[in-house]
């Protein structure tokens, strides 16, 4: 079988524990020895390896995920996900439990998360089925330890066979400089990555800087101050809309899976920027991950709402 796009990266189950707390001194405190009511909890599935496999085949493209599972409950939550959303599981299942997230959420939406990686870290390449990797491109999520190691050895492999790949590291691995994913970068086609993580690499040479690491195409995000990407000639950006915001858990993989879904099947970055933008506003619009996930036909109608401005780098 032939695959638009196969994700690898995260697969968990997500835990949305709403308190009522503030935010003081850049923490949201609770005390010590006590018990506390929750407002509010709810159970979805994340990790960034489902999340964009789900809106890959929301947005029309056949599509795969490689993530590691444990062998528990929360692994046949999510198998049962990703089959809901017609994607094909390619991964293996484990002896570590499956990965674990507890999103807490004071007053304002400040929130802290706790991650129990578990699983997430230990797929090794040896484990991969090579012969069902049949793809066009290779979307690959913020990982480490083993199931980053993994990521390098498939992507030159993929680079070998013409197969391209998106990457979206985190600031986990960004804060350990470039040179601990210089390897990676060279056999990545398009990079996206906060502001933040852009400076982690290379400072402020931003989109110079991230060219010369390799990537053809570079996406930085900036949150309310908007996205924009560049093709080493021009900068596309976007600029943020005023909405409201509900839980912001997994806009950044709405945008990655639509800007990249978008240069799938348009090869158009001016359309991708606003395909993305738009798929992560509609996701913070509602809690769960994927719950706001836009599909291909609405995603074009609604494309013209978003305004492109549009310069030489």
């Amino acid at each position: 079988m032939k695959y638009d796009i196969i994700t690898l990266g995260g697969a968990v189950v997500d835990a949305f524990v709403e308190m009522d707390v503030a935010k003081k001194n850049g923490m949201l405190s609770f005390p010590a020895d006590e018990k506390m009511l929750m407002k509010d909890l709810d159970f979805y599935t994340g990790g960034g390896g489902t999340n964009t496999a789900a809106a890959f085949s929301k947005m029309g493209l056949k599509t795969g995920c490689i993530a590691e599972l444990g062998r528990d409950n929360n692994a046949e939550i999510i198998l049962k996900e990703l089959k809901k959303f017609n994607v094909d599981f390619l991964g293996t299942r484990g002896k570590e439990p499956t990965g674990f997230s507890v999103i807490l959420t004071g007053r304002g939406k400040s929130r802290t998360i706790l991650q129990k990686k578990g699983a997430n870290e230990t797929l090794s390449f040896r484990e991969l089925n090579l012969s069902k990797l049949k793809t066009k491109w290779f979307y690959f999520s913020s990982s480490i330890g083993e199931t980053l190691k993994t990521q390098k050895k498939l992507s030159s492999w993929a680079r070998k066979r013409g197969i391209k790949i998106a990457y979206n590291p985190s600031s986990y691995l960004t804060k350990q400089g470039a040179r601990n994913l210089r390897g990676l970068l060279r056999n990545v086609d398009v990079l996206i990555l906060n502001k933040e993580e852009a400076s982690d690499l290379v400072g402020k040479r931003s989109f110079s800087g991230l060219h010369a690491l390799g990537p053809k195409i570079v996406c930085i995000t900036d949150g309310a101050n908007g996205n924009q990407a560049s093709d080493g000639k021009k900068i596309y950006f976007v600029g943020a809309r005023k909405i409201k915001v509900v839980e912001r858990t997994g806009a950044g993989d709405a945008f990655a899976s639509g800007f990249v879904a978008c240069l799938i099947k348009t090869g158009k970055i001016e359309d991708a920027v606003r395909i993305g933008s738009l798929n992560a506003e509609s996701v913070i619009k509602i809690r769960g991950a994927k719950n706001g996930l836009l599909g291909w036909g609405r995603a074009r109608r609604e494309m013209g709402k978003i305004k492109v401005k549009i310069g030489k780098l």
